[in-house]
């Protein structure tokens, strides 16, 4: 999917949020700000959102002297995940459908987004996510889709909801020990999305594939992934899609077999999508 007006306007405030990060001054906040709503100026409408976010923190980047400008809240971001873990290995131990609990998991952690355009509270997600209907419900196809699968690629998204990630692969594994499964990162710092550093930090080196997607995006853009990624992403039986960037990114795709899961943040999302903020999305295509 490609950007809109309200696109361009959440890029821009976007600038304001990294500000924050990273503890601006008034000078450098204002810079930071003006210097993106210059580049609006000349955002291509035939690029996706993850895309024209890519030049964006590039050139926030630059000007903010950082390399990663997200690192002190991803940090946050992991040690808050972590400290809901126990609480969740013990629902997981408790369910009837291991599967389903596992997924609702992996989908609460997607509301840690520091560029949605509406903010969430994980504490408040997990209260309530088991108790919450998939407005796009297509889990049954996802179980009969896993069943028969022998390699799944899972495409992550952000630090924290990494955590979960982690929990869920752990579940696939434990449902269909006999699959190969792999787990995609970004391929250098963009936002706060989950890079091969935090992924190796959490142990995912050791408990799958971990792939470095070579993608400068926060959003699987398959042609500036690595030949690897692409041969990866061509090949598996399955692609388990994280989040509304890698949601932006392949709709459409050229192959199928695609799950997205996600929390609906954004109302460009949600009228792509055709349901409301906040929804939570199970959709495969």
């Amino acid at each position: 999917m490609t950007i809109n007006e309200a696109c361009v306007e959440c890029i821009i405030n976007q600038s304001a949020k990294v500000a924050t990060a990273i503890h601006a001054d008034e000078s450098l906040s204002n810079e930071l700000t003006s210097t993106v709503t210059k580049m609006s100026k000349h955002f291509s409408y035939n690029d996706t959102p993850p895309e024209i976010a890519s030049y964006v923190y590039e050139k926030m980047a630059q000007i903010a002297n950082k390399v990663d400008l997200y690192d002190e809240v991803k940090e946050l971001s992991t040690k808050k995940a972590l400290s809901f873990v126990p609480h969740l290995e013990e629902k997981l131990q408790n369910s009837m459908d291991k599967l389903l609990t596992a997924t609702k998991i992996a989908v609460a952690g997607n509301v840690i987004d520091l560029a949605a355009e509406v903010e969430f509270d994980l504490e408040e997600e997990l209260g309530e996510i088991f108790y919450t209907e998939f407005a796009h419900n297509d889990f049954a196809i996802f179980e009969e889709k896993l069943s028969g699968a022998k390699s799944v690629l899972i495409i992550g998204d952000n630090v924290g909801e990494h955590i979960f990630d982690y929990m869920f692969i752990q579940t696939l594994q434990e449902l269909y020990p006999n699959v190969k499964y792999s787990y995609m990162t970004r391929g250098n710092p963009i936002i706060n999305d989950v890079t091969i550093k935090e992924a190796k930090e959490a142990g995912f080196d050791e408990l799958c594939e971990l792939v470095d997607s070579g993608v400068n995006t926060p959003g699987f853009v398959y042609d500036r992934a690595s030949s690897y990624s692409k041969e990866l992403f061509d090949s598996v039986d399955m692609v388990i899609s994280k989040g509304m960037g890698n949601y932006e990114c392949m709709s459409p795709s050229h192959r199928d077999n695609i799950c997205f899961l996600l929390k609906v943040k954004c109302g460009v999302v949600a009228t792509s999508l055709k349901k409301e903020v906040g929804d939570i999305i199970c959709k495969v295509v």
